[in-house]
C-alpha cells in the first residue's frame, strides 16, 4: 500500500515523497483513514513509528480542502491545535508540519515558553492555521486574550500520557474547555 492509496492530496504526496517516505507505517495505515473520515482517534505506538505523520498528514489534507469555505472577512481563525508536553517536541512537530505542508497554502506556528511572548503575539496577528503549543505558554496567551480557540476544528493531544504524567491535567482541561464542544471538533 502507498500513501497515494490513502487519499491524500497530490501536494502532500509530493512533500512526503521528497522526504523519502514510500510506504506508510502500520500506525499511519490505521490512523490516516480514520482521521480523514472525521472520527476521533486514540492511538499509541513506539517512538520512530511515524505517529506524527499519522496525524499531521490527514490534518493538512482536511485543512487544505478548498471546497470548505472559511470566514468571508477578517483573519482566518486557528483551525488545528497540536498540544505537546515539551518545547523540544513542539519544535519537532512544527518542523514536520512545515515539511509536509511545503506545497500547501497553510500557515503554522510554534508557541512555547522561553521565547519572547511579544514576538508570539505579533505572529498571532497574521494567519495561523495550525498551532503547535505547550500547555503553559498557550494558557498565558488564552488568559491574556491574545488567542481564540473557539474555532478549533482539530485538537491533538500529542503524547497525552506524558502530559498527564508531568502534571498538566488542569492545564489540558482548561485548554480543552476553550475549544468547541466534542461534537464540533475532532480529537486525537
Amino acid at each position: 500500500m502507498s500513501f497515494i492509496s490513502l487519499g491524500l492530496s497530490d501536494e502532500i504526496i509530493r512533500a512526503v515523497t521528497e522526504r523519502g517516505y514510500t510506504i506508510p507505517t502500520p500506525i499511519q495505515l490505521e490512523s490516516i483513514p480514520a482521521i480523514l473520515s472525521g472520527r476521533d482517534l486514540l492511538a499509541g505506538a513506539q517512538t520512530g513509528t511515524g505517529k506524527t505523520a499519522g496525524f499531521t498528514l490527514p490534518i493538512l489534507h482536511k485543512l487544505s480542502d478548498k471546497s470548505i469555505k472559511g470566514p468571508s472577512s477578517g483573519r482566518p481563525p486557528i483551525r488545528a491545535l497540536i498540544l505537546v508536553p515539551t518545547r523540544e517536541l513542539a519544535a519537532q512537530v512544527e518542523e514536520s508540519v512545515c515539511g509536509y505542508s511545503k506545497y500547501l497554502k497553510l500557515s503554522s506556528m510554534v508557541m512555547i515558553g522561553g521565547i519572547n511572548i511579544k514576538k508570539q503575539i505579533s505572529r498571532l496577528r497574521s494567519r495561523v492555521d495550525i498551532l503547535v503549543a505547550t500547555p503553559g505558554r498557550l494558557l498565558d496567551h488564552v488568559q491574556q486574550k491574545n488567542i481564540d480557540l473557539s474555532h478549533i476544528q482539530v485538537l491533538v493531544l500529542d503524547e497525552a500520557d506524558r502530559m498527564l504524567d508531568m502534571g498538566f491535567i488542569p492545564q489540558v482541561r482548561r485548554i480543552v474547555r476553550s475549544t468547541p464542544p466534542r461534537n464540533n471538533r475532532q480529537t486525537m
